[in-house]
């Protein structure tokens, strides 16, 4: 698990975004993909680990804990 900081797009479908569970890369933000903000910092997560990690997402744990 990666704990630096994603970045954000300036301009949708500007930028490419990286999801911060398995690392996998995407240009601008899709519309599956979520976005969580933990202790400050922005956090995407592809579809895959957001449907993985449902309860956990649902719950407001930080994506430390899974």
């Amino acid at each position: 698990m990666d704990q630096q900081q994603t970045p954000q797009p300036q301009q949708p479908g500007a930028e490419s975004v990286e999801c911060s569970h398995c690392g996998k890369t995407a240009e601008g933000t899709p519309l599956t993909w979520t976005c969580s903000v933990e202790n400050g910092v922005r956090r995407y997560f592809c579809d895959d680990c957001a449907r993985s990690h449902l309860r956990a997402i649902e719950g407001r744990l930080d994506s430390d804990w899974w």
